[in-house]
């Protein structure tokens, strides 16, 4: 099986239009977020990319091509496409009024917006959408089905899943805290990342992964899917607990599942390594959040922009976030909980690091 690498990234987001300007917008305290009507009298706030007019589906296109063209350099058309999310693209159908179900067309019109001519694929798996599309592509290529895949998280902003995750109180009212004294809620967020996979070495390989899903709470974490996910990934990627430099958490600011995810993380690891969570910057980006939040991480990593904090953290959780980059993470575990009872994991190795000792 052929070792596979990342290839390029890109991102667009709340944070800024291009990869680097969010990873330098982390510096700083987290934006306040604009607010999105959902219904007349209702609305919540929401991380948006900033709106420059145009109907859901030309808003969508112009966003996708820009971050792909941002990412062309490592792209190769005539590879596999991922298409994560969760949304899909439900946002054209509130403005259409045609709720017929079709999970594929949107993806295959993403493809024809970028000319692909490779296979492609849509992968839906709710909030784990973005890790298991970069899991697939990842065995794809290492089987040699393709020589390179590129792996697109969309998710982008419609009224039914704000109204819905509101309906459910799981949202914060002012912002989101991840590990947060005082935290209320999630806060969502919309982004469209991609990732580009291949066999030629670069500094990040793909080292391994896990999907395990638990059914027992639909709407929750549960702490032995968590380590069941912790220990699989390690496994496929032949390390031990002590060999993870640094943890990118789900951590999203839920007063249950935050602690639910540190007692569960306490039980696993004998030595905590760093953690280290995105959302209080970019909101939580749902389908897309694997492929957003994995892009930004290895940005943050290699320009030395570290998420500011900003606000007290919660010391009866047992951990806390790190302050700064670590000095030396050679393998990170970037992992995403999600609804339908979803942890999914990726092992990412930075070729450029000593290993941890």
């Amino acid at each position: 099986m052929k070792p596979v690498y990342v290839r390029g990234r890109a991102l667009s987001c709340s944070l800024g239009l291009d990869l680097r300007a969010c990873a330098r917008a982390v510096r700083s305290v987290p934006p306040s977020p604009a607010r999105v009507e959902v219904a007349p009298g209702m609305s919540w706030p929401f991380h948006a990319i900033p709106d420059e007019g145009g109907d859901w589906l030309e808003r969508a296109r112009r966003i996708v091509l820009r971050t792909v063209a941002d990412c062309s350099a490592a792209v190769d058309p005539s590879g596999a496409l991922f298409l994560a999310s969760s949304s899909i693209d439900i946002g054209a159908r509130e403005q259409s009024g045609d709720y017929s179900p079709n999970f594929h067309a949107f993806a295959e019109q993403v493809a024809d917006w970028i000319d692909w001519r490779g296979p492609v694929f849509t992968v839906s798996t709710a909030c784990t959408s973005g890790i298991n599309a970069l899991l697939g592509a990842a065995r794809f290529v290492q089987a040699g089905q393709t020589p390179t895949a590129l792996v697109l998280g969309v998710e982008l902003r419609n009224r039914l899943t704000l109204a819905g995750f509101g309906a459910m109180q799981l949202l914060a009212p002012r912002q989101a805290l991840p590990f947060g004294l005082q935290r209320e809620g999630l806060m969502l967020g919309e982004s469209v990342a991609a990732v580009s996979l291949g066999t030629e070495p670069s500094r990040w390989r793909v080292a391994g992964g896990a999907n395990v899903v638990d059914g027992s709470d639909t709407a929750a974490a549960v702490p032995a899917a968590i380590a069941a996910m912790c220990r699989q990934a390690l496994e496929t990627a032949g390390l031990q607990p002590s060999q993870i430099g640094l943890i990118k958490l789900q951590a999203a600011g839920s007063p249950g599942n935050d602690a639910i995810e540190a007692a569960a993380l306490l039980r696993f690891f004998e030595t905590m390594p760093p953690l280290v969570s995105l959302k209080a910057h970019l909101g939580h980006t749902l389908g897309a959040a694997g492929v957003a939040e994995t892009a930004l991480l290895m940005a943050c990593i290699e320009g030395r922009d570290w998420p500011l904090i900003g606000y007290p953290l919660d010391p009866s959780l047992g951990v806390g976030l790190a302050e700064h980059a670590p000095e030396a993470a050679r393998h990170i575990l970037a992992y995403i909980l999600g609804f339908g009872g979803g942890h999914a994991a990726v092992v990412l190795e930075d070729c450029t690091a000593q290993e941890a000792v």
